[in-house]
């Protein structure tokens, strides 16, 4: 391990926000986002994740953008946030935590992980940046993803 966390875990980081940055620059709910993109382009980006990071995230967003045919959609939370909106790389950060949970919760894969916590009710919450959802201690996102509901 070099840095503070583990090298595949900064690599999940980096492709959760990498899939947040499509996604708001694509205006897609996060799902369609990974949806459109494919296990496939998913697994590459976490397993090259280390050289895309060296690289601009636009420049990186938009060949994944071209190679993979994302079409604008009309999801905007980032107009329809009336607070401050967290980054990509804060929102990045979530979605690597809640993965990684679920991976060791339920012992799967990450990438099994990533698709379930994409298509799973949690995302609508932490895809409403009017509520707080998202600033919860990641463990209870985790709990509200595992138990199917918010408490």
């Amino acid at each position: 391990m070099t840095g503070r966390e583990d090298g595949k875990e900064n690599d999940l980081f980096f492709t959760c926000s990498l899939i947040e940055y499509i996604a708001r620059k694509t205006k897609n709910k996060r799902s369609d986002t990974v949806d459109c993109l494919g296990r496939t382009a998913i697994e590459k980006i976490y397993d090259l994740a280390d050289v895309y990071h060296s690289d601009n995230i636009e420049t990186v967003s938009d060949e994944f953008i071209e190679k993979y045919g994302l079409k604008e959609g009309t999801f905007d939370n980032v107009s329809a946030a009336k607070y401050a909106v967290p980054s990509y790389w804060d929102i990045g950060k979530i979605y690597k935590r809640l993965i990684l949970g679920i991976s060791r919760e339920k012992r799967i894969s990450v990438i099994d992980a990533l698709f379930e916590a994409y298509h799973s009710f949690v995302t609508d919450k932490i895809e409403d940046y009017n509520s707080s959802f998202y600033y919860d201690a990641p463990q209870n996102i985790l709990n509200a993803f595992l138990d199917g509901k918010i408490e």
